[in-house]
């Protein structure tokens, strides 16, 4: 309906002027008989009546075109105006209303476009408000740990040891502050690249191992157990984006691993595709808490939020969606978390 809408007006047009043509036609013609008989044929009182009688039916037929084109044209030409001069004061409340029962016009077909820009504009607006207090809120626990450290550092007769720690607190905060600003940036670099043109051939075994390799120290202090089954698997990807997939999930399952738990890493190939699954055996998660994993700044284990900022996920769904594939979890409150990627 939404393609023939501008042809469907132009028809309902004719048409009317047509039966306009008609009905003129129609009026004169009995008119006429009835003028000529009663005026005996006299041809300059036929003419003058006839005369009369066409103006009136044109200025009748003027008279319901313009009510016409006020409810056809005018009307819905001025809610647009409206519409859109709410729409550029900030007002993405507004909706036109559509009545299409008789005829759906090029007009009502703007109006709905209208409708849903404002809702999408909407929308949009929420998650930019959303977003900005979020980022707000995670910069503000950062800065007040960097402001209070400093000023303690600033003291004259504070100890060696206490120093140390101080200092320390200090770098962890900045680090958050510098995972924060960086998971942002990347986000923000996914979101608006349309086109992807560092496609490779990948090994995405000799990934993980490296990956793997990197966090040993990490599995071995906290005494967790590492099962690794890696097939040879190669892919035409991106390498750097799939390096930000498995360093998130890898890093998540070992920060809700407990000491003494197990990690199981594995890639196989499918068909054309690689089917990788990192699974842990943490605190796992409600299926509330599943539904919302991937949201941004989004963390469903409060425990945990001084060690994240509710990006990681996010990112990784992000990535996994620009380069053509799909993520997946699993889990169970108290028994661990299974995340599959399929690229």
């Amino acid at each position: 309906m939404k393609g023939k809408s501008g042809k469907s007006s132009t028809v309902w047009g004719y048409v009317f002027f047509f039966i306009a043509i008609v009905v003129i036609i129609t009026l004169a013609i009995p008119i006429y008989d009835y003028a000529r008989q009663k005026s005996g044929g006299d041809k300059a009182v036929l003419s003058v009546v006839m005369l009369l009688v066409i103006v009136f039916l044109a200025g009748l037929g003027v008279l319901v075109d313009v009510l016409r084109r006020k409810f056809t044209y005018e009307k819905p030409l001025e809610q647009i105006r409206q519409a859109t001069e709410q729409i550029a004061k900030g007002d993405f409340s507004v909706r036109l209303n559509i009545d299409s029962r008789l005829n759906f016009s090029g007009y009502d077909e703007i109006m709905q476009n209208l409708n849903v820009m404002a809702q999408e504009l909407s929308k949009s607006e929420i998650l930019k408000s959303d977003f900005i207090a979020n980022v707000s809120h995670e910069l503000k626990t950062p800065l007040a740990v960097i402001q209070s450290y400093c000023q303690l550092l600033q003291e004259k007769n504070l100890g060696e040891d206490e120093r140390i720690k101080y200092a320390q607190s200090l770098a962890q905060a900045s680090k958050k502050l510098t995972e924060l600003v960086t998971n942002i940036l990347k986000l923000n670099k996914l979101e608006n690249q349309q086109i992807l043109t560092e496609f490779e051939d990948v090994k995405i075994n000799a990934q993980l191992e490296e990956l793997i390799v990197s966090y040993v120290d990490i599995i071995e202090e906290k005494g967790i157990e590492l099962e690794v089954d890696l097939q040879e698997v190669t892919i035409n990807s991106v390498s750097g984006y799939l390096e930000i997939v498995w360093a998130n999930l890898l890093s998540n399952a070992i920060k809700f691993t407990e000491s003494g738990g197990k990690i199981k890493i594995s890639a196989k190939q499918v068909d054309s595709k690689a089917v990788v699954s990192v699974s842990d055996s943490g605190c796992g998660m409600t299926p509330e808490t599943g539904k919302r994993i991937f949201e941004k700044f989004y963390q469903g284990d409060t425990s945990h939020t001084q060690e994240g900022n509710g990006l990681g996920l996010a990112l990784v769904k992000k990535v996994i969606e620009k380069l053509g594939g799909s993520i997946s979890v699993s889990s169970e409150l108290g028994k661990g978390s299974t995340f599959t990627v399929t690229i």
